[in-house]
């Protein structure tokens, strides 16, 4: 009895064993090895949210093939061409998947000293060699191109849904942000670490209130980290190993005192200072003048912000864009009251009455209102009302 159940307990040992030698020569011998590589953030505005790539290794082609070893790269872009700045604005900017040799990748991203980790991806012979097919497809010129949308259609997620076609979508079940994260916190927190204070106020100025909508899971993986970070936690284990390949120290010390809000707050306390000189100053003519032509810019660059707010709503195909609240501050009329703004009629005052009222209910609303607004801007809002008021009532300059 002792023996026969040995037997077959050494039996069973044997066909087990078998069974995962023949699994794992199944797994290799498509011959490929797919990972997930993913970029530190870099210096320039377009890189400050890191990078994202497929590396594809073909173990059947000869050691000195340069194609041996393969980038994916789906963030490729031609700066060079002609009406890139107005593709760009407009929302219709064309990006493209481009290929290169991983030396180079690599020797490019340590030239501009940002870090790379490589996340060697479970996946099945027939996967691989159905994902292999796919990315030499879509290199294709035919193919190739795609309308880039920085939030929803980016070289990261791109590579998402490619592993969500040919392996499953486990990865995009658990969130690895807070419950309730919204897409311009996480664009914030990338902003704000690497101190890029002045491009955070631009962003938030364009961005409208679809950009403060909560992300689901799978909408958080726009950004490399988080994407990085899915599959490190995904439900199905679908990370095999990973691997630091370039490691940078980074830099935490990027706080400036030439902040937005407090560039700002400065301009606001001089411009009230200089309000409140007598005219018995010997000063006062040139104050005033001063004043009044920096009423006129002032105005007209709210104004100017104002109409851009709107092209970039109504006449572009960033959806990000829509529903602006900053159109409550910045008023598209300011550019054409900016040449009026020294004028003593009484429509004028009327204007910069009904000017004054309304940005007294914006800052009373500032924190309450469904678009997270940039509180660098609080100095302007009130300098705003602060000469708005001083044209309507005439008590000041």
């Amino acid at each position: 009895m002792k023996r026969s159940t040995l037997k077959y307990f050494l039996l069973f040992i044997f066909n087990f064993s078998f069974l995962i030698l023949n699994s794992a020569k199944a797994q290799d011998s498509a011959h490929l090895r797919i990972s997930l590589l993913t970029c530190t953030p870099g210096e320039e505005l377009y890189s400050t949210f890191g990078h994202s790539a497929y590396r594809v290794i073909d173990s059947s082609r000869a050691f000195n093939d340069q194609w041996r070893d393969v980038v994916y790269n789906y963030g490729t872009f031609n700066f060079d061409d002609e009406g890139f700045y107005l593709r760009f604005v407009r929302g219709k900017l064309l990006y493209y998947v481009s290929t290169e040799p991983f030396a180079d990748f690599k020797w490019l991203y340590q030239a501009t000293n940002r870090g790379i980790t490589e996340q060697v991806l479970n996946l099945s012979a027939a996967e691989k060699i159905s994902m292999q097919h796919f990315l030499n497809e879509n290199i294709k010129e035919e193919n190739k191109y795609y309308k880039y949308d920085f939030f929803l259609d980016n070289c990261t997620t791109r590579l998402r849904d490619i592993l969500k076609k040919q392996h499953d979508s486990s990865f995009c079940i658990k969130p690895v942000m807070p419950p309730g994260s919204r897409f311009r916190q996480a664009i914030h927190q990338y902003l704000d670490k690497n101190g890029k204070h002045w491009s955070k106020l631009g962003i938030d100025i364009l961005m409208g209130q679809p950009t403060d909508a909560v992300m689901t899971a799978e909408q958080m993986q726009f950004l490399p980290d988080n994407l990085m970070k899915s599959l490190d936690s995904s439900i199905v284990p679908i990370v095999i190993s990973k691997q630091d390949l370039y490691s940078i120290r980074e830099d935490n010390d990027k706080n400036s005192f030439s902040t937005p809000f407090f560039v700002f707050s400065i301009l606001l306390i001089v411009i009230v200072v200089l309000g409140f000189i007598k005219n018995r100053s010997g000063s006062y003519r040139i104050v005033q003048g001063f004043l009044q032509g920096f009423d006129g810019l002032f105005f007209f660059i709210a104004g100017t912000l104002g109409i851009i707010i709107i092209l970039m709503w109504t006449a572009t195909d960033h959806t990000m864009c829509k529903n602006n609240f900053n159109l409550l501050w910045a008023w598209p009329t300011h550019f054409i009251m900016a040449f009026f703004v020294n004028s003593k009629k009484s429509w004028v005052r009327n204007y910069f009455k009904i000017t004054a009222l309304a940005l007294i209910l914006v800052l009373l609303s500032w924190f309450f209102l469904p678009q997270q607004m940039n509180n660098g801007l609080l100095p302007v809002v009130l300098l705003l009302l602060y000469r708005s008021a001083a044209k309507a009532f005439n008590t000041m300059v």
